[in-house]
């Protein structure tokens, strides 16, 4: 079965990571677009809204707690976030903003695409 075709807002200060999660996605048929900190992120969800959310925490400019704080204050109905963090905790950080997942930083990419597609809304 053919997995339809959405949008997904990858949010990461790594350029390398930040490649490598689009890769895996887009792979999987996905748009990805990428921003570098939680500001470029707001003006790419005023752009298009996306299903999904991948999210670093501690980014420059705007760090991922305060894009989801100022996100979920413009939009009525926001997208599904998961967080994506090296901290040790990153169960807990995700919880702290209402993530629906997390994936731990180094992750391993089938499981970042396995935790994705769970997450995609379905067609």
């Amino acid at each position: 079965m053919e997995t339809a075709c959405l949008k997904i807002l990858v949010v990461e200060d790594d350029p390398d990571l930040a490649a490598l999660e689009a890769e895996l996605l887009e792979e999987h048929g996905h748009h990805v677009e990428i921003a570098s900190n939680g500001r470029e992120a707001l003006a790419a969800v005023e752009r298009a809204a996306p299903d999904l959310i991948l999210l670093d925490m501690k980014m420059p400019v705007m760090s991922g707690r305060e894009f989801v704080d100022e996100y979920r204050r413009a939009q009525p109905s926001p997208a599904p976030i998961v967080v994506v963090t090296a901290a040790d905790d990153a169960q807990v950080r995700a919880a702290e903003v209402g993530a629906s997942g997390w994936i731990a930083k180094p992750f391993d990419p089938d499981a970042l695409v396995a935790n994705v597609m769970r997450l995609l809304p379905r067609p």
